[in-house]
């Protein structure tokens, strides 16, 4: 499984330290690596058209016991209906292996799933339903008229009444209670027929019921028992199952697919094979997908949550590279652009966070609160994305962040921002309407989702266009998470995404992405506020 590079690699300093998988600028040995696999990959005609669906990919650089300098190969999931290729390292578990429990337990559940479809489409249970439904209708109509009637004689009876004669009034008790036992009679008999009709269908749905109850019970002992195959090693000699580490995470239960991503599987390799991991990366191959975005040979980072409690377990012993989210800016000082006593707007350099995150680093609440030690409430009304940079309001009471707070949501508030996309857009101007929602298994990464996505809508205007490049404006309509750079990388979108977007583009030395100006009403003076910050680039 070691290839040996096909060109020199001599020249190229080995890396000081491992890759961090989470967040990552790829090695030039891990590129060369990746060239030549890619170049590999375009060979395999066989291949073309599942891969042109996408398909991730990852390479390995290691160094042998004898100082030998090479990569492993993998791919994410199966390809070609297997999960073993030649120059590719296997599974950690083959779950494809023909006499094993997990394919003998797939066949019983699809068994199960035929057995439903079949019970579904049953043309006496379809027939039961729909006869079932119309007189449940018919029933519901009669009753309701036969409820206005009553109404009606009610009414009729009452202006009889104005006549004193005792004759009279005796007949309309007598018709009263009469039309009442009709109703009921009437109402018994339905209830009757629909009873009867609702245990022909109750029959099939119990039966139904039964058996989906039993797949799902069948597939979640599957998945249990598959996911204890999976014994991740790490370089310590360390070993624990997926079960184990993702209840170690505070995961009830491992995702589907968990273990079988592409680094997973070439640590897995190098640790039973004693290589010696020194740089990785991952790269797309194909189409994106229609959710996610996924760009045709870009290198991606691991996702946070098939891969998370994973990797961060197969990483103990090596020297692995710091989490460049986590880097302080402290030697960037925090411009201020406006400052009273109730509130103040600064410049947010990028790569500082707004609010702390889980580790408590360095962050625009924290530098404010230093600055005004009396500051109360929330402070931060709104947030910019860390490698955004720009203008950013802070109120110093609760009372003035509430009714900052309440213009953004009434979004009387109105921001533009300034960006340098990577290849060229077309309109002149127009309008983005994507709907947003999160990744559940590759958070913090934001994905386009009609069923499950927020509305989300942007406006842009290009500025200026080069050969490689767009400048443009944004004002957002709303403000999602990560909006204006899911909006510029989506295919629907402008399918330029923004230059230097580690998520959904290509690395750079920074996010370009500047947040210039923001206009607001001030919350105790109302006068209209109006903040502007040239872009840096």
């Amino acid at each position: 499984m070691l290839h040996r590079f096909i060109h020199t690699v001599s020249h190229i300093p080995l890396p000081e330290k491992f890759t961090f998988p989470f967040c990552y600028t790829p090695h030039p040995l891990c590129i060369q690596a990746a060239h030549e696999m890619q170049d590999y990959i375009k060979k395999r005609t066989d291949w073309a058209d599942e891969l042109q669906q996408g398909k991730m990919f990852g390479v390995l650089v290691v160094r042998t016991a004898a100082g030998e300098i090479g990569y492993l190969a993998a791919f994410s999931g199966i390809l070609a209906g297997s999960n073993r290729h030649d120059g590719f390292v296997p599974p950690v578990y083959d779950l494809l292996q023909p006499d094993g429990f997990f394919v003998s337990g797939e066949r019983h559940i699809s068994m199960l799933n035929a057995r439903i479809e079949e019970m579904q489409n049953d043309a006496h249970y379809r027939e039961s339903k729909t006869e079932w439904q119309q007189e449940k209708s018919r029933s519901e109509q009669q009753l309701r008229e036969a409820r206005q009637a009553l109404v009606e004689a009610r009414r009729q009876r009452e202006i009889r009444r104005q006549q004193p004669d005792e004759a009279e009034q005796a007949r309309m008790i007598r018709e009263s209670q009469f039309q009442k036992a009709e109703y009921k009679r009437q109402e018994r008999a339905w209830k009757e027929r629909l009873v009867a009709l609702q245990a022909r269908v109750d029959g099939y749905d119990r039966e139904i019921d039964r058996l989906k109850a039993e797949r799902k019970e069948r597939s979640a002992a599957l998945q249990q028992r598959l996911f204890r195959q999976f014994v991740m090693h790490n370089a310590l000699g360390g070993q624990r199952d997926l079960c184990v580490l993702f209840g170690e995470a505070g995961h009830k239960v491992p995702p589907a697919g968990a273990g079988e991503c592409a680094a997973p599987k070439l640590l897995q390799y190098a640790y039973l094979h004693r290589l010696e991991p020194l740089a990785m990366a991952e790269f797309w191959w194909g189409d994106s997908p229609k959710t996610e975005i996924r760009r045709h040979g870009h290198f991606y980072p691991a996702c946070q949550g098939k891969c998370g409690p994973i990797l961060t377990f197969m990483l103990q012993g090596l020297s692995v590279e710091p989490n460049p989210l986590l880097q302080s800016v402290e030697n960037t000082e925090l411009e201020i652009l406006y400052e009273d006593d109730y509130l103040c707007v600064v410049n947010k350099p990028a790569g500082l966070l707004s609010v702390p995150g889980k580790e408590d680093t360095d962050s625009v609440y924290r530098r404010i609160c230093r600055r005004y030690p009396d500051i109360s409430g929330p402070a931060i009304v709104h947030r910019l994305d860390m490698d955004t940079s720009g203008v950013l309001v802070i109120a110093r009471t609760k009372a003035v962040h509430q009714h900052l707070q309440a213009q953004f949501r009434k979004r009387t508030v109105r921001k533009r921002y300034i960006a340098l996309l990577d290849g060229q857009v077309a309109a002149a101007e127009g309008v983005i309407e994507l709907p947003l929602c999160v990744n559940p298994l590759d958070r913090p990464r934001q994905m386009v989702s009609r069923e499950y996505g927020k509305p989300a809508v942007t406006r842009y205007k290009v500025l200026q266009r080069t050969p490689a490049a767009t400048r443009i404006s944004f004002t957002p309509v709303t403000g999602r998470t990560h909006q204006l750079r899911v909006h510029a990388a989506h295919p629907d979108g402008l399918n330029c995404p923004i230059k230097g977007d580690r998520l959904y583009g290509t690395p750079a030395d920074r996010l370009y992405l500047h947040a210039e100006s923001i206009t607001f009403v001030h919350p105790v003076t109302s006068e209209p506020v109006c903040i502007e910050i040239p872009a840096p680039f």
